[in-house]
């Protein structure tokens, strides 16, 4: 690690923090708002800091964050790659290196999630790694990118956790596992992604020999089912339209689940917003 720069990174975090406005982030504006951009607390409260350590940073002697910290300041404050590797070398850190597995999601999939609170929805990887998710997708599926190690992964948790197929009915359980196989496949074929993925088959492996069935067939293709069918233990299963918005390099996907208008899956998904996150069945996560 390197020396900080704090006069830097407090003008800065201060500088990006006033240029957002409310909406960019989901946040309500609220009235007789004073502050230019988002207030100290709301960056705060939206990276899982204390206002406290936030509020330190601005005023050039707070301690030197981690990079945990700096990738979900980057995520609040909605910067680009580059203002992000600015950010970590304003911190002392070197910048993560850019790859397609590069957890910094697009800010441009980031402003179109944060307009999304009436339907489902998350971003992932190539891998299948569940980067960030909204409130609605956190309720129906667990909040995944606060996990770590291959538990933030689709085909994992589908293959080691019998838990995780609890959002699916039965009946689509073999259609799902072969999809989700078949995108895997075709990450370990793409030379950006052959060295994690190929870590991730042999790990899959050796503790799944379901994976290893359906791995030996041999399909491939990245899918992303048209329509879905979900099961949640408060509200039964309801039917949802799936649409993808891939990153121009392909390396990330914003996944939007949607019911069809006055219909009853509408109807559920309403409650499950009012619901919230007080599930009272066991917790599922998403596959």
């Amino acid at each position: 690690m390197e020396p900080m720069d704090r006069p830097a990174l407090a003008d800065f975090l201060r500088r990006r923090r006033e240029e957002l406005r409310p909406s960019d982030v989901g946040v309500a504006p609220g009235a007789r708002r004073r502050t230019p951009g988002l207030r100290r607390e709301e960056v705060a409260a939206l990276t899982g800091m204390s206002v406290d350590y936030y509020v330190r940073l601005e005023q050039k002697r707070g301690p030197q964050p981690s990079e945990q910290m700096l990738a979900a300041l980057a995520r609040t404050l909605r910067l680009s790659a580059d203002e992000r590797d600015h950010l970590y070398r304003l911190a002392g850190h070197h910048p993560p290196e850019r790859t397609p597995l590069d957890t910094h999601v697009a800010p441009a999939l980031l402003r179109v999630l944060d307009r999304l609170d009436d339907s489902p929805a998350f971003v992932i990887s190539a891998l299948g790694e569940v980067l960030v998710s909204n409130a609605l997708a956190c309720v129906i599926f667990g909040d995944r990118a606060r996990l770590t190690g291959w538990d933030r992964y689709s085909a994992w948790t589908w293959f080691t956790d019998p838990a995780t197929r609890a959002v699916y009915p039965p009946g689509d359980h073999e259609r799902h596992a072969r999809s989700l196989v078949a995108s895997l496949r075709a990450a370990h074929g793409s030379p950006a992604t052959a060295r994690r993925a190929g870590e991730l088959v042999d790990a899959l492996r050796a503790r799944s020999p379901e994976f290893g069935e359906l791995w030996d067939r041999h399909e491939v293709g990245r899918r992303f089912e048209t329509r879905k069918t979900l099961v949640h233990p408060e509200v039964g299963s309801f039917e949802v339209d799936c649409q993808a918005l891939l990153t121009e390099d392909q390396s990330q996907a914003l996944v939007v689940l949607t019911p069809e208008p006055a219909s009853e899956a509408e109807d559920k998904i309403r409650l499950l917003a009012v619901l919230g996150s007080q599930v009272f069945g066991p917790s599922v996560r998403l596959p």
